[in-house]
């Protein structure tokens, strides 16, 4: 993880990580089997990550709409506090990397699933209109991830004097916004 963090997702080589991690090569094979393991690790680490900051992000929320808005908080601060491990789940840094369709549905199950739950109960109490609230979650978790990898991209970036993504909190309330506007369609 230090060598993802500090270098970014084309120096996790093999040779990296175990001098990084004081073994050999053949430490990182014995404990993942190569490097395809290392990397499929690595994301089952950040899927857990992800929903731990999702979860933590729902406590005290039992309103179905305010639960809908906490995953999507948790969300950005995940990514905002780990952007090369969001970047390996979620942007294809290595092209030779893509986790397998288990790793990715079992990441769905746990992450999607918390907003599947919320747009479920908002569902069942009329706070939104949806015959599909899987549908819905979809929905929502698409402008989640648009508005967040829209402002990491920006935060790499020299910022615009003027325009939205200028500050970290000026992207939390472009989400809220953009939650909100797009909640309120669904009402």
């Amino acid at each position: 993880m230090r060598v993802l963090r500090e270098q970014g997702a084309p120096y996790l080589t093999l040779r990296r990580v175990a001098d990084a991690a004081a073994t050999s090569t053949m430490g990182i094979y014995t404990c993942f089997g190569g490097r395809a393991g290392l990397l499929e690790a690595i994301y089952e680490h950040g899927s857990g990550l992800l929903h731990e900051a999702m979860t933590d992000s729902l406590n005290g929320h039992t309103d179905s709409l305010s639960r809908i808005m906490a995953v999507g908080y948790g969300y950005r601060r995940f990514a905002l506090s780990d952007p090369a491990l969001y970047a390996l789940m979620f942007e294809r840094p290595l092209p030779d990397f893509d986790p397998s369709p288990e790793q990715r549905t079992d990441a769905l199950r746990r992450c999607f699933g918390l907003l599947v739950e919320a747009t479920t109960a908002a569902a069942a109490t009329g706070a939104i209109h949806s015959s599909n609230p899987e549908r819905s979650a979809y929905l929502v978790w698409t402008t989640i991830h648009g508005l967040v990898s829209i402002e990491l991209t920006c935060s790499l970036r020299t910022p615009l004097p003027g325009w939205f993504l200028n500050s970290k909190e000026e992207g939390e309330r472009i989400l809220t916004d953009g939650l909100r506007a797009l909640l309120s369609g669904l009402t």
